[in-house]
């Protein structure tokens, strides 16, 4: 309960007061962005830096200590219009409420360059551009996402570089605003519809130049994590060669521009033409040397065969009969008259010694019927043996009976 008497309750000291204040005021605020006017600006020699931020009804007094006082990027000075970025705080030896910046920017296109340092400086903090996080590019993509404007001079410019130098490629657009307050969650549902669908091998986003106002889309927490979450490999190709945004530090390859981009990801058709024809030349060195080698090692095993093959071999033998026949042929015409006239003289001797002119007189020849021995003499024949007696027209069989051994001469 509440008491106006001094001696009920807590008693606080003006220090105790002030810390406890100060640990409200720390606990119940975030950090905050304030905008004003820089006055009563102080730099004592600490280097910390003193002023006041003041719109037309109030002002606040900020405080900015040395170590965040090197990245600002300009000189602050009274009357200039800036923002600052900090925790709401109290000085307690003094009772004086506070803000203790951390950054301070101009307004405007200053405010920009803060947050997308502080933003870089987060995501870098937690390793998204860490190079072991890059996803290698295909050598020779058919297939290629480009998340950008569909009425665009970017889109214009990738497939015009494309058809030149790698027109078997075929391009999936998803179109997208680039700028303005629907740019970036549009951007991160084509991401998320690209790795979906699965049909890409590489994504390219991207737009052509503009104002870090006009490209802040690409600055966007949201697209830098669905870039860097992507399984497909993403070329980041935002503005101009002298512009970078965070989407480029998280993609697996910054492009300068959105042709270049386009060559990156491209193989030039007419280097590979020409590659292929110094290689082809290359090859066929050897192979002509091959086939040289392997031809004449045919010609060889050919001549071989043709020696070896049987039509060769019929082709002597037939030769040697042609000249065996001739041969017989000369000895046919020599020898078979010599012959038949020696087989005349031979037919003469025989017929001189032939029995059978005898025969034809009348005269007979006996033989033992069994053994065909000749019998000369009745002392060669036995009683019941038997006789063939041979005539000049014919054969006797007859068998002996009476043996008279009375000579012609004795009668």
């Amino acid at each position: 309960m509440e008491t106006d008497d001094p001696q009920a309750g807590n008693i606080y000291t003006p220090s105790e007061l002030n810390h406890e204040v100060r640990i409200h005021l720390e606990a119940g605020f975030g950090r905050v962005w304030v905008e004003g006017e820089i006055s009563n600006l102080s730099r004592p020699a600490s280097g910390h830096m003193y002023f006041s931020l003041k719109d037309e009804q109030a002002q606040i007094s900020c405080a900015l200590f040395r170590s965040n006082t090197y990245g600002i990027g300009f000189k602050p000075e009274n009357g200039m219009l800036v923002r600052a970025h900090g925790r709401v705080s109290l000085y307690e030896a003094r009772g004086n409420y506070q803000l203790i910046a951390d950054s301070l920017v101009q307004a405007g296109e200053g405010l920009l360059r803060a947050k997308f340092e502080l933003l870089k400086n987060n995501l870098e903090a937690e390793g998204l551009f860490n190079e072991a996080n890059k996803k290698a590019l295909p050598g020779f993509p058919l297939r290629i996402a480009v998340i950008t404007s569909p009425t665009g001079a970017a889109l214009r410019d990738i497939l015009n570089v494309l058809q030149r130098r790698w027109p078997l490629a075929k391009v999936r657009v998803y179109g997208v605003p680039v700028q303005g307050e629907e740019a970036a969650p549009a951007i991160v549902n084509a991401l998320a519809a690209a790795n979906r669908h699965g049909w890409a091998q590489v994504i390219v986003i991207g737009r052509g130049g503009g104002s870090l106002e006009d490209l802040w889309a690409f600055n966007e927490e949201t697209v830098a994590r669905a870039v860097f979450a992507s399984e497909v490999p993403v070329v980041s190709a935002v503005g101009h060669e002298v512009d970078f945004s965070i989407s480029d530090f998280v993609a697996d390859l910054r492009a300068p521009t959105p042709s270049v981009a386009a060559e990156l990801i491209s193989p030039d058709q007419h280097a590979l033409t020409q590659s292929l024809t110094v290689l082809g030349s290359r090859l066929q060195q050897p192979m002509q040397y091959l086939l040289q080698r392997l031809s004449q090692k045919l010609d060889h095993l050919g001549h071989r065969l043709q020696q070896l093959h049987p039509g060769q071999r019929l082709l002597q033998h037939r030769k040697l009969l042609q000249q065996a026949w001739r041969r017989l042929q000369l000895a046919a015409t020599r020898i078979v008259p010599e012959r038949g006239r020696l087989l005349q003289n031979l037919a003469r001797t025989l017929n001189a010694v032939s029995p059978l002119p005898t025969l034809a007189r009348g005269y007979a020849i006996v033989t033992d019927a069994k053994s065909g021995t000749a019998i000369s003499s009745v002392q060669d024949v036995k009683p019941e043996q038997t006789l063939i007696t041979q005539l000049r027209d014919g054969r006797i069989h007859s068998i002996a009976e009476d043996i008279d051994d009375t000579s012609l001469s004795d009668r």
